[in-house]
C-alpha cells in the first residue's frame, strides 16, 4: 500500500522560491524529501509555481541591487557594471630594464677594459671558488 500523497501548499511553495531557497531548504522547511519536490516539479502546476516564484525573486533581487548604485553605493556599481556590463579589473604586470629598455637576462660582463692584474685577480677568485665547490 502507498503512503498518501503530502499536500504541498502552492503559496508555500511561492513564498520559499520566491525567497531563492534551495531544494533542500524548502523540503526541510514543508517536512518533505528531496525526491518530493523533483516528482512535483515534474506536475506543471508545481513547475510553473516553483520557476514563477524564482523569477520574480531574481528581479527583486535585481531591483534592490540597481537601487543600491544608483542611490551612490559603489560596491553594488561595480558588481553590476561586472556581472551586467561585463567590465573586468585588468591587472597588468610589464617589467622593464632602464628607461623602458628591455631587461637583460644573459648579460656577460665586458672584460676588455681590465688590466692584467685584474683579470689575474679574477681567475684567482674563479679558482678558489671552484675548488671550495669540488670540496
Amino acid at each position: 500500500m502507498a503512503r498518501p500523497r503530502v499536500k504541498i501548499d502552492p503559496v508555500e511553495l511561492e513564498k520559499l522560491y520566491g525567497l531563492q531557497c534551495t531544494d533542500e531548504e524548502v523540503a526541510a522547511f514543508l517536512g518533505v524529501s528531496t525526491r518530493t519536490l523533483a516528482r512535483r516539479k515534474q506536475v506543471k502546476k508545481y513547475a510553473e509555481v516553483m520557476e514563477r516564484a524564482k523569477a520574480k525573486g531574481r528581479v527583486s533581487v535585481r531591483r534592490l541591487l540597481f537601487r543600491q548604485a544608483t542611490n551612490g553605493n559603489i560596491a553594488a556599481a561595480i558588481f553590476l557594471a561586472k556581472n551586467v556590463l561585463g567590465y573586468k579589473d585588468v591587472v597588468s604586470t610589464e617589467h622593464s630594464g632602464p628607461d623602458g629598455a628591455p631587461i637583460q637576462i644573459a648579460n656577460k660582463p665586458d672584460l676588455s677594459q681590465l688590466t692584467d692584474e685584474e683579470l689575474q685577480q679574477l681567475r684567482a677568485i674563479a679558482e678558489k671558488t671552484l675548488s671550495a665547490r669540488r670540496n
